[in-house]
């Protein structure tokens, strides 16, 4: 587990993680469907993932469904991300952002294909958190998230 402070140790592009801005996200646990880890297993992702945000996903996302304020607060980061995810034909296009929940470094992925929920926030992390966090559907959660 870090911490923040060593959270911002962290590098997302040319950019320090502490010369970033960083807003705070409250959702509900919720279960999936399983195309997260679906898409975790392709060898190009994994490799971006770690890239990007310096860790090897555990194959699985956790999926939280946001709050009314964290809905609108999602959409700023749509419009402000650091790091794209290249595709691969066939795939949709992405947004990883460096974050934290529980003092535990993680990414929330913005899948960018039509219809995406914006109640929806997808988190990739080295662990599975559910188990690490002893999480549960309905549980809140809260995501600091760099961008």
């Amino acid at each position: 587990m870090v911490e923040d402070t060593d959270v911002a140790n962290f590098l997302i592009g040319s950019r320090r993680v502490n010369e970033l801005k960083k807003i705070q996200l409250v959702g509900k646990v919720v279960s999936g469907r399983g195309e997260g880890k679906r898409f975790l297993e392709l060898r190009w992702v994994r490799k971006q993932v770690f890239d990007k945000l310096n860790f090897t996903p555990f194959l699985g996302t956790l999926n939280l469904r946001l709050e009314e304020q964290g809905t609108k607060q999602r959409r700023l980061l749509t419009k402000d991300s650091a790091l794209g995810v290249c595709t691969s034909k066939g795939y949709c296009k992405g947004l990883l952002f460096k974050a934290a929940i529980a003092g535990i470094t993680c990414g929330v992925v913005l899948p960018l294909v039509e219809g995406y929920p914006d109640d929806e926030l997808e988190v990739v992390a080295e662990l599975n958190l559910r188990q690490q966090l002893g999480l549960h559907d309905d549980d809140s959660v809260e995501v600091n998230v760099f961008f």
